[in-house]
């Protein structure tokens, strides 16, 4: 449906319809750049907000465009909480907070602003800002802390609060909330920034009223809604019904024997409509992966945008696309389950299941499986010089690959799927603010999943502590041994894991740890995975593989294990290789003959040629399908046998006989 026919349907004429839809756009935007040049936190500055407008009923008629995907479908839930809980108590002059993950958010680190905006005494419209604060308490610097049992050991649970009363700032209850976080001045300065970018909004907003009328401004809030909802209705209704199922996985549940945690998506289309049922999920775990029901309907509703780019974004999408998320899942864990890691474990896993779903639906636009979001803290005092007894909060994330497509690689080095509007830190405004030296950053040979069209590529980033006193170092990530994974014959990317090295010894920490002790001279290094891979690897053709291995993306090695492509490395050093096409028919015909077979070899067998150093962790990973306990070798029995039917669903079952 193009944009001209939905206009048709729309009481206001086309041109003011158009000219108020995309004023209500500018003024979401001129919030964001309100926030992020006046914002304290480093971690807001490189995006890591987003803002909307809702309507007085708190429903969402306009988000950004360039905000994060996690918050996608959390800010209306959010916004009709807090609407719920002042009702007939709110005033011109109020401005509220609330970052709680239970009143339809996503985790307590998301701190919502929001502003009712009245005309003529009347509400007519809430603005909101939400951005996520490097840190709101707790044991562990940045508030990720993996040893909570509950959110009473994560951080400041803020319940829907007046921050302004009336116009009056409550400056009481705003040092009472930032005196219990570290950095509390940033914290305080993110507070005013947020709320700002939300006066600012107002004003506009009432300018648009001045100028248009009251009336006709409503109007266009309920066509804004109705707009997207037909758009999204005939697209869908041009569809072939059916219902489509897949899991994805977390790690382990650290309260069970080993095993993944299974996230279970089935999507129905029916009609003009979307239905998701997700009530086959295990039950939530015991760390803080666990999602609640505001961020797993944020990964529908963002997992389904992925693949309608030309749809706008507000409330009347949640009227074509609905979900089922039984409480007391890992897709809806119920207050007080800890919730902070959701997005780098449950989110992320919802998202990537909705990706191939779609991919069978729309195969022109099929993605295989992106890499896991992954954040490295480090907290304590600074002792460098120029900030000699300063508290500091490193707080990092990094890019990494998406999923191979169909015709075309993946993207290489690019945000998480969670939250597709990041920027990368700059690493000299992190060494600037903080006792880290970053030493090195660049992209990882192998890391992308092989195959017909193969996964972008992730990157290593290493760093070394500096002159800093009490610090500790946490980590939040997931894949090491759910790794990301191909489709339609694709192969999987490579383990996500901090490796860390204090007084000469080097130790593998994992996905997932909190508040470990790091001083002066300390290393770490952590890779991100490339996507996985589309198509059968036996397929690509040669002349790609040769130059992926000259651009590093590829090794000569792996060029022949994962795509039977023998490259014969003339001089490196000026980029100078030759494929051996004989010998390359020959190791392709080999691999097909025998791959299947090698999925099938004894696990414990396979294990012990690792420990041995006769085979390699990508050899496991893709030849054989096996995953062990990457730091000990130690095989992991339940884990290699799920991993194992994956690839015979995603891989096996699609290669050529």
């Amino acid at each position: 449906m193009s944009e001209s026919q939905a206009q048709t349907d729309i009481d206001l004429d086309p041109v003011t319809f158009e000219v108020l839809r995309s004023s209500f756009t500018n003024l979401v935007d001129r919030m964001a750049e309100q926030i992020q040049r006046t914002c304290y936190s480093f971690v807001i500055y490189n995006r890591d907000f987003s803002n909307s407008l809702n309507d007085a009923e708190g429903n969402t008629v306009m988000q950004g465009s360039k905000d994060i995907a996690v918050h996608v479908g959390t800010l209306h839930y959010t916004c009709k909480e807090t609407l719920e809980f002042f009702e007939g108590d709110i005033n011109p002059g109020d401005v509220y907070i609330v970052n709680d993950p239970y009143l339809g958010g996503t985790h307590i680190n998301d701190v919502r602003i929001m502003r009712p905006v009245f005309h003529d005494g009347e509400l007519i419209a809430v603005t909101q800002s939400n951005g996520h604060w490097a840190d709101v308490g707790g044991p562990a610097p940045g508030s990720f802390n993996i040893d909570a049992n509950s959110h009473f050991a994560e951080g400041l649970r803020i319940p829907p609060l007046k921050i302004w009363d009336a116009g009056e700032f409550r400056e009481d209850v705003a040092n009472f909330m930032t005196t219990n976080m570290r950095l509390s001045e940033d914290r305080m300065g993110d507070l005013r920034a947020q709320a700002e970018a939300t006066r600012i909004a107002e004003e506009r907003l009432l300018e648009l009223v001045d100028k248009y009328g009251v009336d006709t401004v409503m109007t266009a809030f309920g066509e804004s809604k109705d707009y997207v909802e037909r758009i999204m209705r005939e697209q869908i209704r041009d569809l072939p019904d059916g219902t489509w199922r897949t899991q994805d996985y977390i790690d382990a549940d650290p309260n069970k024997e080993e095993g993944y945690v299974t996230v279970d998506v089935e999507m129905t289309i029916d009609g003009d409509e979307v239905h998701y049922d997700l009530s086959g999920s295990d039950e939530f775990i015991g760390n803080f992966l666990n999602a609640t029901f505001g961020t797993s309907f944020s990964a529908v509703i963002a997992g389904t945008k992925m693949f309608f780019p030309d749809v706008p974004l507000n409330s009347g999408m949640y009227r074509v696309v609905s979900a089922d998320l039984p409480e007391g899942t890992v897709v809806n864990a119920p207050e007080p389950i800890p919730v902070t890691g959701s997005v780098a474990g449950a989110y992320e896993k919802v998202m990537n299941a909705i990706f191939e779903l779609w991919s069978e639906v729309l195969p022109e636009r099929a993605m295989a499986c992106a890499f896991n979001l992954e954040y490295l803290l480090a907290g304590g005092t600074d002792r460098r010089e120029s900030r000699e007894g300063e508290e500091f909060a490193w707080y990092d994330w990094m890019a990494g690959g998406w999923g191979g497509r169909d015709g075309k690689d993946g993207a290489n080095a690019t945000a998480p799927v969670f939250g597709a509007g990041l920027a990368v830190q700059s690493l000299e405004g992190q060494e600037r603010d903080t006792p880290l030296l970053t030493s090195q950053h660049e992209i990882v040979t192998d890391s992308a999943g092989p195959g017909e069209f193969r996964g972008g590529c992730g990157l290593r980033k290493g760093g070394r502590m500096l002159d800093c006193e009490n610090a500790v170092m946490s980590y939040c990530s997931d894949r090491s041994r759910s790794i990301t994974w191909g489709i339609n014959g694709g192969l999987p990317g490579i383990p996500h894991g901090v490796t860390l090295t204090q007084d000469g010894e080097r130790e593998e920490m994992g996905t997932v740890f909190s508040n470990h002790p790091v001083s002066e001279g300390d290393e770490f290094v952590r890779p991100s995975s490339g996507g996985g891979g589309f198509g059968d690897p036996l397929e690509r053709d040669p002349e790609a593989v040769l130059e992926d291995v000259k651009d590093d993306y590829v090794s000569v090695e792996r060029a022949r294990k994962d795509y039977g492509v023998v490259i014969e490395a003339i001089d490196p050093d000026i980029c100078a290789y030759e494929i051996d096409h004989d010998a390359t028919a020959e190791e392709r015909d080999h691999i097909r003959d025998n791959r299947e077979d090698w999925l099938r070899e004894d696990p414990d067998a396979v294990a012990q040629r690792y420990r041995d150093g006769e085979l390699d962790e990508l050899d496991l990973i893709r030849r054989y399908g096996v995953i062990l306990d990457w730091s000990t070798g130690e095989l992991l029995e339940r884990t290699t046998e799920q991993f194992r039917e994956m690839l015979g669903e995603r891989a096996e079952s699609e290669w050529e006989q």
